[in-house]
């Protein structure tokens, strides 16, 4: 005797439910095997680059953090709502279930459970913050950035100066230019713009800054992986913002030396002061003496 309807449905769904699950356990495996050491990395950091500066560890650890807590949350809810429906569900005899009105210890903690989350995530945040932000009162190097429209311009300057003269590169809208740093030394970027705001960001470093007219941001890294990045500029700064682009390359401290002392030699790239540089560079009128005194330029030499 052949199987009832209602069996045979049943079965034929839990058929259909361990194919599903074969198959979806055969494209996982897949996936990950034919992934390549890059792509793993990726997965691990859950798309965010690899960090090349100490202070981009402790963004990428509140990165994986907040992913962490937020699939965990999730799954908690998930979890629930499938319980609700499965537990609560009509039966066969069209009963409705009880609508009850209101439970109130669920509804205090719905109420806490978010507050406490939210304080949590503050709290791990701000102490993030403090971490990549923190400073050295002598860092080992100091380089004047100036966001200009439409490029940068890096200026080497303080202590680290070349025979106590101002090493500087200047791009234009049609030159990227190209900044030099030493692996494992600390790096004090002080941020001016003459005109806009823009932001100065490398993605590897995990870590970027607004770059405001009248005010001097700065913050510290230290990079920790040589190689070459590339750098942009992340605020919507005007017609060419696209082409405020920068390579930075990341080299040891003996052949940053060499580097500095080249441009150095060149009789070109050096100043008694920090310079604004590039050729779409200008001050803006009744920008005020500060940025122009702050960025080394005589009232007169205003454009």
């Amino acid at each position: 005797m052949g199987l009832q309807l209602p069996e045979l449905v049943a079965s034929t769904r839990r058929r259909a439910r361990r194919l599903a699950l074969l198959t979806v356990l055969g494209l996982s495996v897949l996936l990950v095997s034919g992934c390549s050491a890059d792509s793993q990395g990726q997965l691990k950091r859950l798309a965010m680059p690899e960090p090349a500066s100490a202070q981009g560890d402790a963004t990428l650890r509140l990165w994986q953090g907040a992913w962490i807590a937020a699939l965990a949350t999730g799954f908690v809810v998930w979890g629930l709502i499938a319980y609700v429906v499965v537990r609560f569900r009509r039966r066969n005899d069209n009963e409705i279930p009880v609508q009850t009105r209101y439970n109130l210890p669920l509804e205090i903690f719905y109420t806490i459970a978010p507050v406490i989350m939210v304080i949590a995530f503050f709290a791990q945040t701000v102490k993030t913050q403090n971490t990549v932000l923190e400073q050295s009162p002598t860092p080992d190097h100091v380089v004047k950035v100036v966001g200009q429209k439409w490029s940068w311009t890096f200026n080497y300057t303080g202590e680290q100066a070349v025979d106590e003269r101002n090493v500087y590169v200047s791009g234009t809208s049609a030159v990227i230019p190209k900044l030099v740093l030493p692996v494992g030394e600390s790096v004090r970027f002080d941020l001016y713009s003459p005109d806009v705001i823009h932001d100065f960001g490398v993605p590897a470093f995990l870590l970027k800054m607004d770059v405001i007219p009248g005010r001097v941001n700065n913050y510290e890294i230290t990079p920790t992986a040589t190689g070459t990045y590339r750098g942009a500029c992340y605020e919507l700064c005007g017609t060419f913002h696209s082409r405020m682009l920068f390579t930075v390359d990341v080299v040891t401290p003996q052949e940053y030396d060499a580097y500095l002392q080249g441009l150095l030699e060149t009789g070109v790239n050096d100043s008694d002061a920090p310079i604004l540089g590039g050729n779409d560079a200008y001050t803006p009128a009744g920008g005020g003496l500060d940025t122009i005194d702050m960025l080394g330029i005589d009232e007169g030499d205003e454009q």
